[in-house]
């Protein structure tokens, strides 16, 4: 949906009354611009969820050998059809330029590339995500969702005090209710979707088989005793188990919460700038759907780098260099790759046995 409304691709002078007519008319004298625009958009794609893929990942979708040799070379060498397919495309741009068009091409060209940024920066982090596990993707979403929403009702039954003046709506009391409710939400959606195996397994191909995995210690709950006036008068229970995921969520609200909102006030310049209310009327009151979106590109780039950084182990183990091999192999080199192992391991044992026989 968030796509879908971006690549509209406003002209440069969007804003005043005659653009519909305006842009209707340039349109008419370009007949092949907007196919070059989606020449770049499917470029774009390419590029992007095609690094995403690998050896490994083909392999499930396919037992066919001929198509899976295609495909294969296809992702050896997307880097390179990617680069000359937009080469191609500033060609085409080039010889399509027409006299006194060149200010109304040349800004097309602009919004087709920032969108295209946009759009596509968020959707990469966000499948990256998904493929660390349904969890990475699913709770920081959560959290701008609540945030959005509990900074809105906060700020329409206490708000008194402006946070910012591009968006007189938003206001200090709305910006600190929402942080409290987006704290102890994470703290609690955390625990609840970590309990669910097939939200925490990684995804390692591209099969449609149910998710089973062993979660690891951050989904694996830690016990920690309670004071022993709280447990006897206050809770009925001298113990709690908490996720070691919960303080990572602590982490992602504390993002969510203080600053992801920068994207919805990003969001809101821009509709002062071009004098849009809302960028959709799904939500009555609140805004459209897309403008729940706001602040997902922020916060999908920060979970992932998050995620990479003080959550995936920092050591290597034997299998991430395995996954990698994987990534890196055809089906056949795989073969031959444990062919030879099991030869060197084989003579390794030979050899040990012979040694503590003469011994």
């Amino acid at each position: 949906m968030v796509l879908v409304h971006h690549l509209r691709l406003l002209p440069p002078d969007f804003g005043t009354g005659d653009v519909p007519m305006r842009r209707a008319h340039e349109d008419k004298r370009l007949p092949g611009f907007r196919i070059l625009n989606w020449h770049f958009y499917f470029t774009a794609m390419l590029f992007v969820y095609g690094r995403i893929l690998s050896h490994q990942l083909v392999n499930t979708v396919t037992s066919d050998k001929i198509f899976y040799k295609l495909v294969s070379k296809l992702i050896k060498y997307q880097m390179v059809i990617c680069y000359f397919l937009y080469i191609a495309g500033v060609m085409w741009f080039i010889l399509t330029l027409k006299k006194k068009m060149y200010k109304y091409q040349f800004g097309q060209f602009a919004w087709t590339h920032m969108i295209l940024i946009v759009v596509f920066t968020q959707s990469a982090f966000t499948v990256a995500n998904i493929f660390e596990g349904i969890f990475w993707f699913l709770l920081p979403a959560s959290l701008i969702a609540v945030n959005d929403v509990a900074a809105y009702f906060f700020g329409f039954f206490f708000g008194k005090t402006p946070l910012i003046k591009l968006s007189p709506k938003k206001t200090w009391e709305g910006f600190i209710g929402a942080s409290v409710v987006t704290t102890i939400s994470a703290f609690v959606l955390a625990n609840v979707f970590g309990h669910f195996q097939w939200l925490t397994c990684p995804r390692k191909d591209l099969s449609t088989g149910w998710l089973l995995c062993d979660p690891g210690p951050l989904f694996k709950p830690e016990y920690y005793p309670l004071p022993g006036w709280l447990s006897r008068w206050v809770l009925p229970w001298k113990e709690v188990a908490i996720l070691p995921v919960q303080w990572h969520a602590l982490c992602l609200s504390l993002f969510a919460s203080s600053i992801a909102p920068f994207g919805g006030f990003f969001a809101s310049g821009f509709k002062r700038a071009f004098k849009i209310k809302d960028f959709g009327d799904s939500i009555p009151g609140h805004g459209g759907f897309t403008d729940r979106m706001d602040c997902q590109m922020v916060m999908a780039v920060f979970a992932y780098i998050y995620h990479q950084s003080f959550v995936v182990p920092q050591d290597y183990t034997v299998e991430m260099i395995i996954n990698e091999i994987l990534r890196s192999l055809t089906l056949e080199e795989q073969q031959i790759l444990y062919t030879k192992l099991g030869q060197i391991l084989q003579e390794r044992m030979e050899n040990s046995l012979h040694f503590f026989s003469l011994g």
